[in-house]
């Protein structure tokens, strides 16, 4: 019979000793080093886990392996659909970070509660199961084939697995999982990595998705060696702010589909209620027109958004004037300030300029650069936009208009919420059949043509 190893490895170089240190002699970092598991006993390997249903081992031709009529699980949550491309693939496991507070369990719980016809298994070592029936009250949702199980080793997890026989599990928070092979705390970097290893095992050789909800570190990175983002199918990132209603469920990485899709929530009294279309919500609804608001159409990964900018300039009270961004880069409206200073003669080195993109959302698309523009011009001029008009273009540093990917998508989604003209650069217009748009194209080259076409 072995004995159970372990050593010490460094976090940040992957240095080894048989004993912990402070220092790391190879990389000289501080207190990186943590106790692993390099070898367990004979008696402790496999023990507690398995299925009834396990695949063969042995080695298949591609051409061999029978592929299932129904390759994914559609969920009822369209956003998480949408996120995971289509649905959730058999036998995957998804990794779903946030910060504390953001909704992790709440968004989780929904999703178990409103799966109908499909036996869910909700694992919580956090709450008991008195707090998650609270919580599934305050929802209003009820649903006779969802689970709970409050317990955190996955030892006992695991027996009723193999009882319960559950279609999905939904595990909160693998932080919190405990494993009787490791001589560790729980949330510790082995406890994480061995419970992760156990469950994907399980999830591969059963076929049953495995959602793991995983804490976030004051960096905003995922708790845990980094280790296990490779080891999961998918990593999900919950975030927005807590002061604000409107959660983004992201794509940090997805084997079976693409990271480039963005689902939206709404924080309600009674859970998390899905946006279907967030151009609506997130451009405000107002009688008359208001100087330094202009409207851009951007994307996030293939979904068209029309957000609202807002911008503000006023002479400076201090002797440095103040540039002031919330959810724009600040560097880059810098960027743009000095381009209108520059090229178009607007003398904006003297006044103060704060930005606001509506909503509470951060946007990194370099199309909404011409709204940004021309929302300072219409603050500074005290002149207004008129509500009908959206921008989607980016601005070089010479002036010139530049195009963005994806210019049908953004016309099409204008036109749509009923938006009478867009301004877009000139160089977009190749390939661009106009006729198949009811709303006006307006091409510009420069900056002083929109200033121009603007405000006369």
């Amino acid at each position: 019979m072995s004995k159970t190893k372990t050593s010490f490895f460094c976090q940040n170089c992957g240095a080894q000793s048989g004993k912990w240190i402070g220092k790391c002699p190879s990389c000289n970092e501080w207190n990186t080093y943590v106790e692993e598991v390099i070898q367990k006993g004979d008696d402790e390997r496999q023990k507690g886990l398995g299925s009834s249903k396990q695949r063969a081992t042995k080695p298949l031709r591609i051409s061999e392996i029978e592929q299932s009529g129904e390759i994914r699980i559609a969920l009822s949550d369209k956003e998480l659909n949408r996120v995971l491309g289509g649905g959730v693939v058999p036998g995957s496991v998804v990794l779903f970070g946030g910060e504390p507070g953001i909704g992790k369990s709440t968004l989780m719980l929904q999703v178990a509660l409103q799966q109908k016809n499909i036996k869910t298994l909700y694992i919580s070592g956090e709450e008991s199961e008195q707090q998650i029936r609270m919580r599934a009250d305050r929802m209003g949702n009820k649903n006779e084939d969802c689970y709970i199980l409050s317990e955190t080793s996955t030892q006992n997890i695991f027996k009723q697995i193999e009882m319960l026989e559950p279609n999905l599990v939904i595990v909160d928070s693998i932080q919190t999982m405990y494993s009787a092979h490791i001589d560790s705390a729980p949330g510790s970097i082995s406890q994480v990595r061995e419970c992760t290893a156990d469950l994907l095992r399980y999830a591969k050789e059963s076929g049953t998705p495995v959602f793991l909800i995983g804490h976030i570190t004051k960096d905003g990175m995922l708790a845990g060696p980094k280790v296990l983002e490779h080891m999961v199918d998918t990593v999900l990132q919950f975030e927005g702010d807590r002061h604000h209603i409107y959660r983004l469920l992201r794509t940090l990485k997805n084997r079976f589909g693409s990271t480039n899709e963005l689902g939206i929530y709404e924080m309600t009294g009674i859970g998390l209620r899905e946006v279907s279309n967030p151009s609506e919500i997130l451009i405000t609804a107002r009688e008359e027109a208001m100087s330094g608001v202009a409207i851009a159409t951007m994307m996030e990964g293939a979904r068209p958004m029309l957000i609202e900018i807002q911008t503000l300039v006023s002479s400076a009270v201090y002797g440095t004037p103040q540039r002031t961004a919330t959810g724009f880069d600040a560097k880059r409206l810098s960027m743009l300030l000095a381009v209108l200073e520059k090229r178009c003669g607007f003398k904006l080195g003297v006044k103060d300029v704060f930005l606001n993109i509506a909503g509470g959302i951060k946007v990194e698309d370099p199309a909404i650069d011409l709204a940004v523009i021309c929302a300072t011009l219409s603050s500074s001029e005290d002149i207004p936009i008129s509500q009908k008009f959206c921008f989607a273009a980016e601005v070089g540093l010479s002036g010139e208009i530049r195009p963005v990917s994806r210019i049908e998508s953004r016309i099409s989604e204008a036109e749509k919420l009923g938006f009478e003209q867009i301004f877009i650069s000139k160089y977009n217009l190749k390939g661009l059949n106009q006729k198949n748009f009811g709303i006006k194209i307006t091409s510009v080259a420069k900056v002083e043509d929109v200033f121009r076409l603007l405000f006369g």
